[in-house]
């Protein structure tokens, strides 16, 4: 409690004056910080805004939030991408951006604060977020120089502007009409100016809004010539087209994975933040290096005029757990890569030839090795133009990807591809071999229980058992299933279309009642069985037996 002086009575008076009246003064205080606070948030949403409209401009690769994931992703260790990717699955990317905004608005949060009382301090804060933005374009793989700074530069120099502006309005007295502070006895705390701040709040709020609804329309606008071109594709019949899948070959399973994975539900693990959009009729992809004799550069209308073959192909992710759902077959068509590397001179190191490593390069900057002598050993490795009857979706690589049969697709499978380097192992060491992961890495012989899924209650009696297995290159030779502990029991196998897919297989079970573990092994024609041992995905793949928990009723 304390106390004011009263003159009614003629002479001076002592009132007390309750703590109750003295709160207001605290409130606006603590007001005025959370303004403080929100002015930060709007100087960052204005920041990232007014960048996604610069590189609307230039290239949605270069915006601040995908230059920064990207970094990210690229210093991340091969162990927690692998979590990510087991965890989030194709939604990984999503949920690293949707963290980087989380952390952006903690730091702007706290940058508005800091700025109310050091207002030059706080909004060279936020100039210090666009120079990590920078720094992370200009440090991209595939980085175009200078210009891919800019968005950072120029959100960075918004944002800082629009802090500094809205900070003042806080600190600053509203006037009254003839000039003069409205409250020069009230303390800074409550005298700021309310309308000022309102005002402009509001306005950058809009501002920023329509600076980002602006940028995403013209990004998107900026991949129509790209869509227009996939749009004009007609694909050519294949030389070599692929032979019909055999009647047996596709079980009627409830359950189990369809032969040919649809477009839509193919897997997709890549780096990429922003799917590449290529305009096939500007695409080129160059052909050089060691051993190379007469170095090539095609474009993609050449490519479509070369012979053409067709092949069903299994592709596997080397983050595949075991049992997990990162392979898919489709019917691909494209160039044989073995001819193109034949024209330009290249001889496999079994016959003397130079180079061992062939080096992909994507326009997003990824790397892959392969080996040379497994791209020239007969086996139908190309590059693929089209995917199950239309050219490739942007999300699998169009206009042009690298298959390779037998081969993890991180060394095989190369997305959205510019350029292939022949090289050396010795000499170059591709993205994922930088992050621990093995230079070689064939597909390992693999095998997935589809139906039932983990924790069914299925009915006792003759329960379905159904899945897929693969070993691409050298084919599925048995399939077995295992009830708890007891022996291992042949399953029946469909017809097997090609040694490069994979192979669907069944059994009736006939089910008690009570919990039971279900667990299936594969053979290949190798003789080789799938191993028991249990081994992570880093650094060449998993391995070990997938099994299934269920409990009959």
């Amino acid at each position: 409690m304390g106390f004011r002086a009263n003159p009614a009575a003629g002479q001076p008076r002592i009132t007390p004056v309750s703590d109750e009246k003295k709160k207001p003064r605290n409130t606006v205080g603590w007001l005025r910080l959370a303004l403080g606070a929100l002015s930060g948030l709007l100087a960052g949403f204005a920041a990232l805004a007014v960048a996604q409209l610069v590189a609307a401009g230039i290239r949605p690769q270069a915006g601040p939030v995908v230059a920064v994931g990207g970094a990210a992703i690229d210093r991340t260790p091969a162990a927690v991408k692998d979590w990510a990717i087991r965890n989030f699955g194709t939604n990984d990317k999503l949920i690293l951006q949707a963290g980087i905004l989380a952390v952006l608005a903690v730091f702007a949060l706290a940058l508005g604060a800091l700025a109310l009382r050091h207002r030059r301090l706080g909004a060279a804060g936020v100039l210090v977020f666009g120079a990590v933005g920078t720094a992370a374009a200009l440090n991209r793989p595939d980085s175009a120089g200078f210009t891919d700074a800019l968005p950072s530069l120029v959100g960075a120099v918004a944002g800082a502007a629009l802090l500094y502006v809205l900070v003042g309005r806080l600190l600053a007295s509203r006037p009254a009409p003839d000039g003069s502070p409205e409250h020069p006895d009230k303390p800074e705390s409550e005298g700021w100016d309310r309308r000022g701040f309102v005002i402009a709040a509001t306005a950058a709020a809009a501002a920023s809004a329509g600076a980002g609804v602006l940028g995403r329309a013209l990004g998107t606008s900026s991949g129509r010539q790209a869509a227009a071109s996939r749009e004009g594709v007609v694909l050519p019949a294949p030389d070599s087209p692929a032979a019909a899948v055999p009647k047996g070959a596709r079980l009627r399973v409830a359950g189990v994975s369809p032969f040919i994975t649809p477009n839509r539900d193919f897997y997709r693990v890549d780096t990429a933040l922003v799917v590449p959009k290529v305009d096939a009729t500007a695409w080129r992809l160059r052909i050089h290096g060691t051993g190379v004799r007469r170095p090539l550069t095609l474009s993609f209308a050449d490519l479509l005029k070369r012979e053409l073959i067709e092949r069903d192909i299994t592709l596997t992710c080397v983050s595949n757990e075991v049992g997990g759902p990162y392979v898919g077959n489709a019917r691909w068509i494209g160039v044989r890569l073995a001819d193109l590397l034949a024209e330009s001179g290249v001889t496999p190191p079994s016959k003397g030839g130079r180079a061992d490593q062939l080096v992909a390069r994507s326009v997003d900057g990824m790397t892959l090795g392969t080996p040379v002598e497994d791209v020239m050993d007969g086996r139908d490795a190309m590059l693929a133009v089209g995917m199950n009857g239309e050219p490739l979706p942007f999300d699998h690589g169009f206009p042009v990807r690298m298959l390779v049969p037998g081969l993890y697709g991180y060394v095989s499978a190369c997305k959205w591809i510019k350029d292939i380097e022949l090289t050396t192992f010795d000499a170059y060491d591709a993205y994922w071999v930088k992050r621990d992961w093995a230079r070689e890495a064939p597909i390992k012989t693999q095998s997935r229980i589809d139906t039932p899924k983990p924790f069914a209650r299925p009915k006792a009696g003759t329960v379905m058992v159904a899945g897929v297995a693969w070993a691409q290159t050298r084919g599925i030779d048995k399939v077995e299933i295992r009830v708890d502990d007891g022996p291992w029991q042949e399953t029946t196998l469909a017809a097997e279309d090609t040694q490069d897919t994979w192979r669907q297989w069944s059994f009736p079970w006939r089910a008690t009642k009570g919990g039971h573990t279900l667990t299936v092994r594969a053979t290949d024609r190798t003789g080789q069985v799938q191993t028991d041992k249990r081994t992570r995905t880093v650094p060449d793949g998993a391995s070990g037996w997938h099994s299934v928990v269920v409990t009959v009723e």
